[in-house]
């Protein structure tokens, strides 16, 4: 590893930021406490939400940890497409019993943003990273200053050029392998599923950039690691391999999920936020992927209550089940044994390919 990440982190992994409940405390601080690099998700909550995570957190570790924030949304989106999409969903609240959200709720884009890097501003934490968006150099400057280490996720050369020019720290190299939401810069219909792998990305930013790189996508195993740390990155983050901990707030019919034979491959869909996302193929995805527009976090916020209600009926079909096509391999051990696993794997991979 760098110098620069060795600092933060004793050992090469990541533990990924998962927005949406997964990444909590108690998991951040079992990766952390093992010698990887905990993290938060700023992302769904509010700036005292993602304040009160921070202080509990420090509650558990005294290691370094990091939280990932979103960047606002600012592209146009068409509203008759959401209300379209509002009114083929119209069963799907009929037949959970809930309610789509209303207008005012689904209009908001920015996620608290600037509430949150104040607050990360006034109370410094080891490291922040961003998806969705580069932040300014000014915004990148200020951080750098209060002592925190930013990265910024990036899909591709050119994102990752940007990166380095706006003074990022590091880079987060995310392929099209990984679950959740894909974190480019601009959310483009026409490149849907053209996104690169992992391995390809990684020598391709690793040619093009002086950062240090974290790459992502798909990484569950520790000869995984040995790979992308061979292609140049400097440490792996890993979020469906930490999905299935106990220590992970994912629902419990999401780690089930994961393993389950009825679920047999994912997808990149925007059926539940409107922007490209790795899932479990189920229902939901199937009936409504092909006529979700593009239009996040509008489309989040429209689905947030169907999702919510289908985990309360224990419907997996009706949930976003946010999974990397490595889920397969998924195993349920607390996130410290984990980490100990997966850097005897590595050392094992390593070793063989030094004989």
């Amino acid at each position: 590893m760098s110098t620069a990440l060795n600092g933060l982190s004793p050992r090469p992994i990541v533990q990924a930021p998962m927005a949406g409940g997964a990444s909590c405390p108690p998991l951040a601080a079992a990766v952390s406490e093992a010698g990887g690099l905990g993290f938060l998700a700023g992302g769904y909550k509010t700036a005292d939400g993602m304040y009160q995570e921070v202080k509990r957190l420090r509650g558990l570790t005294r290691r370094p940890f990091g939280v990932n924030l979103f960047l606002p949304q600012t592209g146009a989106v068409d509203p008759a497409a959401v209300e379209a999409y509002r009114g083929q969903l119209a069963g799907e609240a009929s037949w959970y019993e809930t309610s789509l959200a209303d207008d005012d709720i689904v209009g908001n884009t920015d996620d608290g943003y600037d509430a949150k890097l104040a607050i990360l501003l006034d109370d410094p934490v080891p490291v922040v990273s961003f998806t969705f968006g580069c932040p300014a150099a000014g915004t990148l400057a200020r951080l750098r200053e209060v002592g925190t280490y930013t990265v910024v996720t990036v899909t591709s050369v050119e994102e990752a050029r940007a990166a380095q020019a706006a003074g990022a720290d590091a880079v987060c190299v995310q392929g099209i392998e990984a679950g959740g939401h894909q974190g480019t810069h601009r959310d483009d219909p026409q490149a849907d599923g053209s996104g690169v792998g992992l391995l390809a990305l990684v020598a391709q930013v690793r040619e093009a950039v002086g950062l240090p790189i974290v790459a992502a996508g798909g990484l569950m195993r520790g000869s995984q690691i040995a790979a992308v740390l061979a292609a140049g990155a400097e440490a792996a983050q890993l979020g469906t391999a930490f999905l299935a901990c106990p220590e992970s707030g994912a629902h419990a019919l999401h780690k089930k999920a994961l393993t389950d034979p009825l679920f047999v491959r994912t997808e990149l869909t925007r059926a539940f936020s409107g922007r490209p996302a790795r899932g479990l193929v189920n229902r939901f995805m199937r009936e409504h992927g092909p006529y979700a527009p593009a239009a996040y976090p509008q489309v989040h916020h429209l689905t947030s209550g169907l999702r919510k209600a289908a985990a309360a009926a224990g419907d997996p079909q009706g949930m976003a089940l946010w999974a990397g096509q490595g889920h397969r391999l998924a195993r349920a051990l607390p996130a410290g044994e984990l980490v100990e696993v997966l850097m005897a794997e590595l050392a094992e991979t390593q070793a063989t390919r030094s004989v």
